[in-house]
Formats: structure tokens, C-alpha cells, sequence
């Protein structure tokens, strides 16, 4: 009975995702190609007009598509069914993915603010005009590429972070845009480091927050929107259940987590343990715990692992 209800309680899972992973795969497919089309525009464009927030936007960008280009493999992975040698499959790829995703940002980083120095030191003429039009394509193919994701960027980090990408470009192609005006009409051709500077630190506040998540997915720690206390309440409500401990829940990938605990049941309720596990893993689903194994222990009896004693 309980091999059937887990089967059916996955099956239920699967189905409700698959028409979201549909619209998720053409959105990443449209955001990589027309983000690889911007990159070579604006990198053409920066090295015509010496501007380098355009080389550095240009360097972001590509960023941009190499993190779309690996959360889409990700999703690819997330599909693999799982096998003896791993058996979730390769759902925790998702994981790796969104940590390299946040060192990748960090290094561009670096590079933009070496130059921006370098840059002080020794201006160089830029043509204002042409940088705020080029610029200016890019606010539209950013913000559009961030609008393909809002709908679904809270249902996984990686595509959060494929939106918050977006997003911030958008914002700092306004800011390209902005010192090419400034630049065409007053010549003061340092503020094309001054904004290579400001777009540096903007991304590193994203990344920041991006590589904390990651890598607490990683060491097996609690995903952050879980509430530890709420779930052990909530399999307190099980019929017979007396105490729960031994409860650990972790992220198997970006999208599912995953829970095991002992439970300690009243001796009249045991028979009905198939049922009370059905009624739990009911409730987990609620609570986005995709997987969950349980262990019986009679109340009557002591739990003999050290932690108990």
C-alpha cells in the first residue's frame, strides 16, 4: 500500500511541473539567443567607441548567457531518471550549478573593476552617442529576457538567478545609457569608469545573497524558506503520533526537498501506520517536501541511538 501511495503522491508531483518546465525551457532558449546576439553587438560597439561599461556590460552579459546556458542544462539533468550509482539521478547538478553561476559573477567582477582603475589613470575618449543607443537596445532585450522568467523565479534558485541576471542588466544598461548622454554632452570621459564601478557593485550584492543560498544547499543545510518547527507541527497532527526526532530536511535539487524522521507512534494507532504516512506526506507536499521517508518506534519503547539517551 505505502510503495503504491508513493508512486501516486510522485506521479501527482511530476504532473504539476511539467507544463512549467515547457515554458521555462523555450524561455531560457530565447534568453540565450538573443543575449548572445546582444553580446556581439555590444562588444563590437564598445571596442568602436573605447566606451568600456559597454565592454564591461558586454562581459556581463555573456555571463548572463553562460548562467542561463547552465541552469538550462540543470533542468535537462533534473529530468535524467536516477540509477545504482546515483540515486536521486543528477538533481543536485541544479546545486553545483548555482554556486559556479555566483563565482562566475565574482571574477567578472574582478576583471571590471581592474579595468575601471586602469581607467582613471588614464582616460580615454569615448563616443557618448553611440554607447547610450547601443545601450539603450539592451534595456529592451534585458527586461524582456527578466519578464520571461518572473513568473517562475521563486520556484527554483537557479532561475531566480537567471532572473535577478536580467534584471540587474537591465538597470545597468539604463545606466550605460545615462553616462553616454552625460558623456556626449560634457566630454568628461571618466564617468565611463565611475559607471563600470557602480555596475560592478550592483552585481556583487546579487551574488552575494546567490553564492549564501548555494552553497546552504550544498552543505545539506535547511533551505531557507522552511520553517523547521512549522513541519515538526504539522506531523504532530498525524493521527497516533506521539513525538517526532531525528528530523532532517535538505534540498535534493533547487526545486525539491527532501525529509526523514523517526515518529514515535501510540501502540493502538501502529496498525494504521500505512495510513498516517499517506496523511503525512499529504501534508509535506504543502509544505514543498517532495520526498519523505518515515521510521516507526513504538511509545512504549525507548529509542536506543545515542542522541535519545
Amino acid at each position: 500500500m505505502s510503495a503504491h501511495d508513493h508512486s501516486h503522491a510522485h506521479g501527482h508531483h511530476h504532473h504539476d511541473h511539467a507544463p512549467k518546465l515547457d515554458h521555462l525551457n523555450t524561455a531560457f532558449i530565447i534568453g540565450i539567443i538573443l543575449n548572445s546576439a546582444f553580446v556581439v553587438i555590444e562588444a563590437v560597439a564598445g571596442f568602436i567607441t573605447h566606451s568600456l561599461s559597454l565592454l564591461t556590460d558586454a562581459g556581463h552579459n555573456l555571463s548572463d548567457v553562460a548562467s542561463l546556458a547552465l541552469a538550462l542544462l540543470a533542468f535537462k539533468l533534473t529530468k535524467v531518471s536516477a540509477n545504482s550509482k546515483y540515486t536521486y539521478g543528477y538533481k543536485r547538478s541544479t546545486i553545483i550549478v548555482s554556486f559556479f553561476n555566483a563565482m562566475i559573477l565574482f571574477v567578472a567582477v574582478g576583471f571590471i573593476i581592474y579595468e575601471a582603475i586602469m581607467r582613471f589613470m588614464n582616460p580615454e575618449i569615448v563616443s557618448g552617442g553611440t554607447m547610450a543607443w547601443v545601450a539603450f537596445i539592451g534595456i529592451g532585450i534585458n527586461a524582456f529576457t527578466a519578464w520571461l522568467f518572473v513568473k517562475d523565479k521563486d520556484t527554483d534558485l537557479n532561475v531566480k538567478g537567471a532572473y535577478l541576471h536580467m534584471a540587474v542588466d537591465a538597470i545597468v544598461s539604463f545606466g550605460v545609457v545615462i553616462s553616454g548622454v552625460i558623456i556626449y554632452f560634457t566630454k568628461i570621459y571618466w564617468i565611463d569608469s565611475v559607471v563600470s564601478i557602480i555596475i560592478a557593485v550592483v552585481i556583487l550584492r546579487g551574488t552575494w545573497s546567490l553564492l549564501k543560498d548555494s552553497l546552504r544547499l550544498e552543505m545539506d543545510g535547511v533551505p531557507a524558506e522552511m520553517d523547521l518547527e512549522k513541519i515538526k507541527t504539522e506531523l504532530m497532527k498525524g493521527k497516533g503520533v506521539v513525538d517526532v526526532h531525528h528530523m532532517h530536511v535538505w534540498a535534493l535539487s533547487t526545486t525539491e526537498n527532501a525529509l526523514t524522521a523517526h515518529l514515535v507512534i501510540s501502540p493502538d494507532a501502529m496498525s494504521q501506520f500505512d495510513n498516517i504516512k499517506h496523511d503525512l506526506r499529504h501534508r509535506l507536499e504543502h509544505l514543498e517536501i517532495s520526498h519523505a521517508t518515515f521510521e516507526p518506534e513504538f511509545s512504549d519503547k525507548k529509542c536506543e541511538q545515542p542522541e535519545c539517551l
